[in-house]
């Protein structure tokens, strides 16, 4: 039995993304009620299989995708398929065109099938051979249209000109001085706190000195002493620049 069916529709969508999507096996099946790509060959021979329903009778097909031509330029495809049913009642062989046309920003496509079906599936006919194609293109038609949408790039916001970016890093006058007035404050803070660090160090250490008898001073070990002193004074300066800055409690 051999059956015609052609199809057209239109998708919000620019002609190059659409027949990037298209132009790809691999990246269009998962769009197709059914159908997997099962292996890659080459960039030209694809296996998969489909699995679909005719009536009462569900078929599960093994075959192989052929993309005989691919002419970018024009947006023209031709597709070679052939599937042998899984319990070997039947095969079934497509050849698919499909031109994809552009118009104020929109993706025309239009493709017709010559299928030929082979064994039990033949029986029904093509009238409803043609209904549960008309069907499945369908949905087919809407997930594509999803996957665009999905893909297509979102409106965002220009990007800067590499002058724009040098100006809004270029300082005002008002603004280094307010920048230097922080640094040199921040630095005399700094040097403030290590002075006092120094001193209490100092007087940790002359106290320890003095609490210790004198056959003990070369064994008594004051670093963890000493250490936390140090840790404690450095904590402070660590919440000096904190608020400072804005990131304490007020």
């Amino acid at each position: 039995m051999n059956t015609l069916i052609e199809k057209e529709f239109d998708i919000e969508q620019p002609i190059d993304l659409v027949w990037k999507s298209l132009a790809d096996p691999e990246d269009i099946v998962v769009c197709v009620p059914g159908a997997a790509i099962t292996e890659k060959v080459d960039d030209r021979n694809y296996k998969g299989e489909v699995v679909t329903k005719f009536g009462p009778i569900k078929a599960k097909y093994a075959g192989d995708i052929e993309i005989q031509e691919l002419d970018e330029a024009n947006y023209k495809m031709v597709l070679k398929g052939r599937g042998l049913d899984s319990k070997g009642k039947g095969s079934a062989d497509m050849l698919m065109n499909g031109t994809l046309t552009e118009v104020d920003g929109k993706t025309n496509v239009k493709f017709s099938m010559d299928i030929t079906i082979v064994g039990m599936l033949a029986q029904f006919g093509s009238r409803l051979i043609n209904d549960v194609s008309d069907q499945l293109l369908n949905q087919f038609v809407a997930n594509f249209k999803k996957k665009l949408a999905a893909a297509a790039p979102s409106t965002a916001a220009p990007t800067p000109t590499a002058t724009e970016v040098a100006v809004a890093a270029t300082p005002s006058s008002d603004t280094a001085s307010t920048v230097q007035s922080v640094k040199d404050n921040a630095e005399a803070a700094v040097k403030s706190q290590v002075d006092t660090a120094k001193e209490k160090v100092e007087a940790v250490k002359e106290s320890v000195k003095e609490a210790v008898e004198p056959e003990m001073d070369n064994s008594l070990d004051a670093t963890s002493l000493i250490g936390t002193v140090i840790k404690s004074i450095f904590g402070g300066i660590g919440d000096f620049f904190k608020s400072l800055f804005g990131g304490g409690k007020s």
